[in-house]
């Protein structure tokens, strides 16, 4: 028997709770009167606040293929990165957020973000992509000689926070500098200050615990005929296309058992 807030009791023999996993769920109330465990809930799939003189005016600029990190955490994704108004999206940073999702809240979303802009090289190899173009094109101007597929802007920006001009001759760039250049472009650190929901839809990490749900039913191993579908479980994706079906997959299973019954 249910007893709502408003109206009269609701009897039933089968209960399937697909309430959502925001905070204040009624869902996860009505769960935990069965003796359900409830795992902490944080917001999933965010953007990162960063504000930051090098990313400074190149919003909706992005790179194909980066590696972002939370070392502190020991968090690392690869991906799309995409520079916006408030600082960094893309599927990389998204990813992150939502692996990380709890990690980052109890860091109130302070943290460093360790950006290599090549993906997979060091700083060692990066710097011997910039001696062979500092030795097969010596007479450009550095800035017109980016080794890596980075959109100019950044590079411009890389070289200017390395303190090399993008006007100087790369055959007058010293090895020192192009060692700092190698490690601008592979170990860029960020401050971030915040988060934002990506698209300003709301992702929940946690819900129902998993090892109390049957998964071919989607019924509760505690309390026969209670099923669960979609985000009141803790289960979230790394995409709202992901968390939609999620929610639609798991639903069809509870509504077919229940149905069977």
């Amino acid at each position: 028997e249910l007893v709502p807030t408003s109206g009269d009791p609701i009897e039933t023999d089968r209960l399937i709770i697909a309430t959502g996993g925001g905070r204040d769920s009624i869902g996860h109330t009505i769960a935990s009167s069965f003796g359900h465990s409830i795992t902490t809930l944080a917001p999933s799939l965010f953007t990162f606040h960063i504000k930051d003189e090098r990313l400074a005016g190149l919003q909706g600029l992005s790179v194909e293929n980066t590696t972002v990190s939370c070392q502190e955490e020991k968090l690392v994704q690869e991906g799309p990165l995409l520079i916006t108004h408030w600082g960094m999206s893309g599927p990389a940073i998204l990813k992150l957020s939502a692996w990380g999702a709890r990690k980052l809240a109890q860091r109130d979303y302070q943290f460093d973000l360790h950006v290599n802009w090549t993906a997979s090289l060091d700083a060692n190899a990066a710097q011997r992509e910039l001696a062979n173009a500092k030795r097969d094109k010596g007479a450009k101007q550095i800035g017109t000689v980016c080794p890596f597929p980075l959109p100019r802007r950044i590079w411009d920006r890389l070289l200017v926070h390395a303190n090399v001009p993008p006007q100087t001759k790369i055959s007058q760039v010293s090895n020192a500098a192009l060692q700092k250049i190698a490690e601008e472009t592979t170990k860029s650190r960020f401050q971030v200050t915040g988060k934002s929901m990506n698209k300003e839809e709301f992702v929940t990490c946690g819900g129902v615990e998993l090892s109390e749900v049957d998964f071919k039913r989607m019924e509760s191993k505690l309390a026969p005929n209670l099923l669960f579908a979609g985000e009141a479980l803790d289960i979230d994706g790394v995409t709202g296309g992901f968390n939609f079906q999620a929610a639609w997959t798991t639903g069809r299973i509870a509504g077919f058992a229940s149905a069977a019954r």
